[in-house]
């Protein structure tokens, strides 16, 4: 066994053995690593010394926030390693366009986030940092354990020496460049024969697509949707071609926060990150999280808020985990539509929820869909059908189910356009439903 390998397996056998009866004992385990990490980053980040002022470690709750354009804008005296913003905005921009991710900064890895919030963000994970990474990835998504031989295909829109740890023995990657033909990436797959497959809901539906058609045979053991949002229908597309659960990674830029345990639950990771809630409507149980990751040292993020909206489940998972169970993941706050209201005139938030399953409602023959609101409030919302359908009947149902949500919510709707289809996977994310401010 490799050093690299034999690294990995400790953490991930870590990760595995660790468990917590309850949640009280849970959230006391999580404090006491919170207060040891402050104490540690404290030393060692001047932003975060500064930033802090002279809370005492405990009062971390109290710590003001911070967010990707603190965190950017601070980004070489936040960072613990030395390595300054412009050293690593060239070498992930050289990357980029090499398409070589290898390289590294004193042994730490760089990486660009997608941008989908018209920020990129960079990242920083060191040796150690990604030999956890790795190995908690593996204790929670592998089908059948660590000592089980699996080949895992990425999918991604940039590698990363993440993804690269373990090349040995029973333990494969091969990472796939969203940027590549469809055609040439399912070819390789029929070559790798993956167990695993880790790709976004965009391409695991062109994937499907291929199924269907008769042009991919291979089909793995377990299919994880990663980086968009899955969305319902998409959910029910994949799952009727493959006949298995499509489990879900919630990552980001600002660490690994949830994954699917074995009944395909989503639960959030919080053996490696504390996660407060910022209730956006508890009614629903809808929130924006902020991440406290007490295992991160390079690039510390401490009381992160993120821009994403998380739906708490209402009970329990059956798996009987005390991780917070998490029902949805619906996108980012800054893709709530809004309508007005209807006696007041003034605007109502609308979830991306709402308005998805209000297309969903339409028709059963609708394959792909996307909703934007423009700047002036238009919704645009274009249609891909299967089956026989009439696309006009099926644009009037939408519409139908559409004005149906604004009457619940005393609202009037926005004009509605319908508009061609036109999205295709690669460098941008899809979003299902998506506000455009420019």
């Amino acid at each position: 066994m490799s050093n690299t390998l034999r690294i990995v397996v400790h953490y991930a056998l870590a990760r595995g053995l660790r468990k917590w009866k309850t949640r009280e004992q849970l959230e006391r385990w999580q404090e006491r690593r919170i207060i040891r990490h402050v104490h540690q980053i404290r030393a060692r980040s001047s932003f975060y010394r500064k930033w802090w002022s002279s809370l005492n470690a405990s009062d971390w709750r109290r710590f003001p926030l911070i967010d990707k354009s603190i965190m950017m804008e601070n980004f070489d005296t936040l960072n613990t390693v030395g390595i300054t913003k412009n050293e690593a905005l060239a070498l992930a921009g050289e990357s980029e366009e090499t398409r070589d991710f290898k390289p590294s900064i004193q042994g730490v890895t760089v990486g660009l986030s997608s941008g989908t919030s018209g920020n990129r963000g960079i990242f920083l994970v060191s040796d150690r940092e990604q030999d956890a990474w790795t190995g908690t990835v593996l204790a929670k998504l592998l089908p059948g354990g660590l000592w089980k031989t699996a080949k895992i295909a990425f999918f991604l829109r940039a590698n990363s020496n993440l993804y690269e740890s373990v090349q040995r023995g029973k333990l494969q990657f091969q990472y796939f460049d969203l940027l590549e033909r469809v055609e040439n990436l399912v070819k390789r797959l029929e070559t790798y024969q993956p167990t695993v497959w880790v790709a976004p809901p965009s391409m695991l539906r062109l994937l499907a697509d291929a199924y269907v058609a008769g042009h991919l045979t291979a089909v793995p053991d377990k299919i994880i949707s990663v980086a968009e949002v899955l969305d319902p229908l998409d959910r029910k597309v994949l799952e009727q071609v493959f006949g298995q659960t499509v489990h879900q990674v919630y990552q980001c830029t600002e660490g690994f926060l949830g994954a699917t345990c074995r009944y395909g639950t989503l639960h959030l990771n919080e053996d490696i990150v504390h996660i407060e809630k910022e209730f956006i409507d508890p009614s629903t149980r809808r929130f924006v999280p902020i991440i406290t990751d007490f295992s991160r040292t390079s690039q510390p993020i401490i009381r992160y808020r993120l821009n994403d909206i998380l739906t708490e489940a209402a009970l329990p998972c059956a798996c009987g985990s005390p991780f917070t169970t998490i029902e949805r993941i619906e996108g980012r706050c800054d893709d709530t539509l809004y309508f007005t209201q209807l006696h007041t005139g003034e605007a109502v938030p609308i979830f991306p929820d709402f308005v998805t399953r209000s297309v969903i409602a339409g028709s059963p023959e609708i394959e792909h869909y996307r909703v934007v609101q423009q700047e002036d409030g238009t919704m645009e919302v274009s249609l891909v059908l299967g089956g026989n359908a009439a696309l006009g009947q099926v644009k009037a149902d939408v519409l139908q189910e559409l004005n149906k949500l604004a009457d619940r919510m005393d609202c009037t709707l926005p004009e509605v356009r319908f508009v061609p289809y036109a999205f295709k996977p690669g460098v941008t994310k899809l979003r299902r439903v998506e506000r455009q401010l420019d």
